[in-house]
């Protein structure tokens, strides 16, 4: 317990971990106030034009597709249209009808909007003689708020990575390691002192930042928390990793970011970029992070009933590193 003690007041001279365990709560929170918006409004197609260079018919028909700015000059419409922030589609007035402007650097659906417009204009007459039904974007069905939550709350559970290796760098350059060496603790009493800082933290972190930014059914409660603590586990073992094999400070901090970006990027690009009945995408399930993220994202879908296999790849990740650092932790005794 005294050694508990000591590392939670390591830990609060430690702005990183702090800084780490408060982030993704803060974060959950702007989500939660944010759940009256609908992020689907952040692609709506925007046009700019000109003042008095369309006619009032082609104005009303821009606005009937999206939303229209008007500008004072052409000059002050390019201008819009090359902002880095900006996805708006310059719209013009030329001899066959309207031409569009574009800056090269949208995103390939409003790329091909603005290719496919001054076509569109021309066979407007002839679209309109179709009856066309609108299907409204039901709130739940947008995309990317569920991926910001998951992405924060896998945030959330690396958080235990950072508390253990900050934790065993601070004790070797204090010098500490080596009073843990003659005290009467077994290797097992001290890995469970080692992981229960960080485990705990990433627990606490998760729980709050999920209890403030989704909601969840009763039936969908037992297969999240079994995804926090399997998840929180692995990376409290990061962490121990990462303490047991940096040197100083610097290497230490080196190796977070590394595992970070490790932990949280592959999951993201496989999931945006990857099929999810594809070969490649079941195989990227192996990844610890993969199947958390995945998990919490069939979750947030309401799929709960499909996240065995996730459960599943966590706990042999659990049952396989854990030994490994036994493993490792004996190896370095017969060494001594």
């Amino acid at each position: 317990m005294k050694g508990i003690k000591y590392q939670l007041k390591n830990i609060r001279r430690d702005k990183l971990c702090i800084l780490t365990f408060l982030l993704p709560v803060l974060i959950g929170f702007a989500l939660s106030l944010l759940s009256d918006v609908s992020f689907s409004s952040i692609s709506e197609i925007t046009f700019g034009i000109v003042k008095n260079d369309l006619p009032a018919d082609t104005v009303d028909w821009l606005k009937s597709n999206g939303n229209v700015t008007v500008y004072q000059k052409t000059a002050d419409l390019k201008e819009a249209v090359n902002d880095p922030s900006s996805q708006m589609i310059g719209v013009l007035k030329n001899d066959a009808g309207i031409q569009t402007i574009r800056s090269g650097d949208e995103l390939q659906m409003m790329s091909i909007i603005g290719d496919t417009l001054p076509l569109l204009f021309a066979e407007r007459h002839t679209v309109s003689q179709y009856n066309i039904s609108m299907i409204p974007l039901k709130h739940n069905n947008d995309i990317l708020k569920p991926l910001l939550i998951v992405i924060t709350l896998v945030t959330a559970m690396f958080m235990g990575c950072t508390f253990n290796a900050m934790n065993m760098i601070s004790e070797k350059e204090d010098g500490i390691i080596f009073i843990n060496e003659v005290l009467p603790m077994t290797k097992t009493q001290f890995l469970i002192q080692k992981l229960l800082l960080g485990f705990t933290g990433s627990i606490l972190s998760t729980a709050i930042t999920a209890a403030v930014c989704i909601r969840v059914s009763l039936v969908q409660l037992l297969p999240l928390i079994l995804l926090i603590l399997l998840s929180a586990f692995i990376a409290a073992l990061a962490g121990v990793f990462i303490g047991h094999f940096s040197s100083g400070l610097m290497v230490g901090i080196v190796y977070i970011k590394i595992v970070m970006i490790l932990f949280l990027a592959p999951p993201i690009l496989f999931y945006l970029l990857v099929p999810s009945g594809s070969i490649l995408h079941k195989v990227s399930c192996i990844l610890p992070s993969s199947a958390a993220f995945y998990g919490l994202m069939d979750l947030l879908n309401g799929k709960s009933q499909d996240i065995t296999i996730y459960l599943v790849v966590l706990t042999v990740h659990s049952l396989i590193w854990l030994s490994l650092y036994r493993r490792l932790s004996l190896r370095g005794q017969k060494h001594a």
